[in-house]
């Protein structure tokens, strides 16, 4: 891992470690896989997890890069959960939140935020403690949606880039930067999908009910 931290490639002045690159390229290719709800989104998702938490600890964020570990149980979860609900017919069943999920969610978020800011600031684990646990605790949050197959978790990652972006610039990481801006376009398209997707399944078993009632 020491050469893929210290051997890199240099893009517009900007040294890019191989491992941020690849780490990053691979996050990018998690977000194109789930709009297309393949169960290939999850091991390319534990690959990423690996490279960019030697990335984030190299670079003293200790949320992101304690993050990384929980992905990874997370990501296991998501994928044996899409296992299970890969239906014949429809693929990967997503569908939208229910209002106490909804509710969940966002408890979770801002609960967890501030529990895991409070941590990182007295253990002195993060120079920016706030948003680095808010990117922490919300990616488990979209995550988990993600595994239970929730539109809503394509909204909790708008939330993660629109804070994620500053927080890489801040830390000299203008790559990862730049690829949360892509990320935040790849989002939009996706929850646009699987929006259409939940409807297109609920209409369907819809008609398959009143055909057989």
């Amino acid at each position: 891992m020491d050469f893929l931290l210290h051997h890199g490639i240099t893009v517009f002045g900007q040294w890019i470690s191989i491992a941020e690159l690849a780490g990053q390229l691979f996050a990018l290719a998690v977000v194109f896989l789930a709009q297309r709800r393949t169960l290939w989104t999850w091991p390319v998702q534990v690959g990423a997890t690996v490279l960019l938490f030697a990335v984030y600890a190299s670079a003293h964020l200790g949320g992101l890069a304690t993050r990384q570990i929980a992905i990874l149980a997370i990501s296991v979860y998501g994928w044996w959960a899409w296992s299970r609900h890969n239906d014949p017919v429809f693929g990967i069943v997503v569908r939208k939140g229910r209002l106490a999920e909804r509710l969940s969610m966002i408890a979770a978020f801002a609960l967890g935020t501030t529990a895991m800011a409070l941590v990182l600031d007295a253990l002195h684990a993060s120079w920016a403690p706030w948003p680095d646990a808010a990117l922490f605790v919300g990616t488990l949050v979209a995550f988990a949606a993600q595994g239970l197959g929730l539109v809503e978790f394509w909204l909790v990652w708008l939330v993660v880039d629109a804070i994620g972006v500053p927080l890489q610039i801040s830390s000299g990481l203008y790559f990862s930067a730049a690829i949360y801006v892509v990320f935040a376009g790849l989002v939009i398209h996706g929850w646009w999908s699987w929006n259409s997707s939940a409807k297109q399944i609920r209409a369907r078993r819809g008609e398959v009910m009143a055909a057989s009632s």
